[in-house]
């Protein structure tokens, strides 16, 4: 059985973590098992090269800049290499050009095309553990080229699909993924099992537990990813394309402090206002998320919506200086919003389930601006200064912290 486990930057960072990653990758080993792992390098590292970059050209070019990102992935691979030897695991770390990993896009921002497992089989035929650079591979013209961010998951489920391996394995510091964030409610629990889509949702609502492009690699390819926890290696949550678990109809409650309102006011109510609109901000890479467009009153509307804080005043700015274009009277910007998100496969086909989750925040006196909703996601804006409220609130009304992830159907 060959095992693929992947590992942050962040559990890899210092020699003791290091030792306890091999330790883990050792254990599996000696049941008889192949293990190929794919590390990041840890983001103080990436960062300190960049810095060195900066400091000899604000804009280095991105070729350049790819060079040296590649090298700290090389890095990483090599020590965790050292580190198996030092117990007693032959290892060997492989780059992108020993594993032919080919890859296509720019730099910085590139996709995996293809992989040879010829020498990584050859390796493990030989009983040696094989470590991956994660993140990388090689352009058409023959340059190391960088996948940019969620490169080394990606890595390792494309690995896992090469491979023919059933299964993903990510380790997490959380291990898995949870009812709610365990720091607002006290008795959110592990949830044992999500769907592709169900993670995929999680990860728009700014809870990442594995990287959307991943996500997606393993939906097309039918690869399981399996979330294991960095401290105990115990599996937490299984990603897979359905759940066992029937009756589950929420699987996790999420809050993003980071939506920010943004309203269009006088908008002149006529075809086309809404393509000028929002394909002003498509063009400009401004995501949106809620929207709301009021009824048309004395030929005029109104549109509001939501972008991440980090895009609010870069969308305002674009905003104003269209105004003659768009044909708006004024703007307002409202940075004390959150996105309330309650995900779950169980949704699709269950009455009821949104007018539970307004009775609950009904009960909590917490009022909604916007809502939207999908077959497996209900999302509400509301007060920041309500937010960790109305997540227990939501949490208690489906039952998520009496039985993990189960409610009546």
């Amino acid at each position: 059985m060959i095992r693929v486990k992947k590992y942050d930057g962040s559990a890899v960072g210092t020699p003791e973590q290091m030792m306890a990653a091999a330790a883990q990758c050792a254990e599996d080993y000696r049941t008889g098992d192949d293990v190929v792992v794919i590390l990041s390098s840890p983001s103080d590292a990436a960062e300190a090269l960049e810095r060195e970059a900066a400091a000899l050209n604000p804009k280095p070019p991105k070729r350049e800049r790819d060079m040296l990102l590649a090298t700290d992935q090389q890095r990483t691979a090599s020590l965790m290499a050292i580190a198996l030897d030092a117990i007693g695991i032959r290892a060997v770390s492989l780059n992108a050009f020993q594993t032919e990993t080919v890859t296509i896009g720019g730099y910085g921002s590139s996709r995996i095309r293809s992989i040879d497992t010829t020498r990584i089989l050859h390796e493990l035929e030989d009983r040696r553990v094989v470590i991956v650079t994660g993140g990388q591979g090689i352009n058409r013209y023959g340059d190391v080229a960088t996948l940019g961010p969620g490169g080394a998951d990606a890595t390792a489920v494309a690995l896992s699909y090469a491979l023919k391996a059933d299964t993903c394995e990510i380790y997490t510091e959380k291990g898995g993924v949870y009812t709610a964030d365990p720091a607002v409610c006290p008795g959110a629990r592990l949830v044992k099992e999500l769907t592709y889509d169900e993670l995929m949702e999680l990860n728009l609502s700014g809870h990442p537990a594995v990287t959307s492009r991943s996500v997606e690699l393993a939906k097309r390819y039918g690869i399981t990813l399996v979330l294991r926890s960095l401290g105990t290696g115990e599996a937490g949550t299984t990603v897979r394309e359905e759940r066992d678990v029937e009756q589950m109809i929420i699987s996790s409650v999420t809050l993003d402090e980071s939506a920010d309102r943004i309203s269009v006011i006088g908008l002149r109510d006529e075809p086309g206002v809404a393509f000028r609109l929002f394909s002003l901000l498509a063009k400009a890479g401004i995501n949106i998320d809620l929207i709301l467009q009021s009824f048309g009153h004395d030929g005029l509307e109104d549109i509001c919506f939501t972008v991440a804080d980090p895009d609010a005043d870069r969308t305002m700015q674009l905003l104003e200086d269209n105004q003659k274009r768009l044909k708006f009277q004024r703007l307002d910007l409202n940075r004390s919003k959150a996105k309330l998100t309650a995900v779950g496969a169980g949704l699709i086909g269950n009455a009821g389930c949104a007018a539970k989750l307004f009775e609950a925040l009904y009960n909590e006196g917490i009022n909604i601006d916007m809502i939207t909703t999908s077959e497996i996601r209900m999302t509400v804006l509301i007060d920041r200064a309500d937010g960790e409220r109305a997540v227990r609130a939501v949490h208690d009304a489906f039952g998520l912290g009496t039985a993990p992830g189960w409610t009546e159907a």
